[in-house]
């Protein structure tokens, strides 16, 4: 009995345990006000997947406070630089990216899964972004991965057979037409707002009063 209940202590302290804390001192160091976006490397076989990703990226950036330059206006201006796909903006040096911005810092993300995998009766959609962020100097400021699934949940009451049937429709329709917009934007969140993870708030978010 006292075995048991000293177990159970013991597992209640490893999970109550604070996370380890991360070394943000090259990014405080560095202080920026200003991040540039650039377009991410795509390793999956959506095509559509690194614009989706790319317009979800500013709004998290700015809710933190730092001016984000507009996504779009980047895309267009590094396109006019022969630079088309993210491979070949992460070629580029980070100083020579951030100068012909003039930004202070460089958020690169890479996505690493962008899928809807069908298994039994149900549909899997799941996403993952690794996130690095460079100083205009080129060095490491930030880092982080976030990964998110999503299923879509079926009714156990009723009969059967209806049930049977709704969950083969609710399945075939995610993999059909799989939405990944909200799954993108809670990893943003987790990754770059409210998680471990989480960058130091800027300089442009507002106080909260005490």
């Amino acid at each position: 009995m006292k075995r048991s209940l000293l177990l159970v202590v013991c597992v209640l302290l490893t999970a109550c345990a604070a996370p380890a804390k991360r070394d943000m001192s090259a990014f405080m160091a560095a202080s920026p006000r200003s991040i540039l976006v650039v377009p991410v490397v795509n390793k999956t076989l959506d095509v559509d997947a690194p614009n989706y990703v790319l317009s979800s990226l500013p709004v998290p950036i700015a809710e933190k406070g730092y001016y984000v330059f507009p996504v779009n206006t980047t895309k267009f201006v590094l396109e006019q630089e022969g630079l088309y796909e993210g491979e070949r903006v992460r070629e580029m040096p980070a100083p020579a990216l951030a100068k012909l911005f003039d930004a202070d810092a460089i958020l690169y993300v890479t996505i690493e899964r962008w899928d809807a995998r069908y298994v039994v009766l149900s549909t899997t959609v799941t996403v993952d972004f690794e996130y690095k962020m460079v100083s205009r100097d080129g060095t490491v400021l930030w880092e982080a991965r976030q990964a998110m699934q999503w299923a879509p949940q079926n009714d156990s009451s009723g009969h059967p057979l209806a049930v049977l049937i709704g969950a083969v429709v609710k399945a075939a329709m995610a993999r059909a037409a799989p939405n990944y917009m909200p799954l993108t934007q809670q990893a943003n969140l987790r990754a770059i707002v409210l998680g471990p993870t989480a960058i130091p708030d800027g300089p442009y978010r507002p106080k909260t009063a005490k």
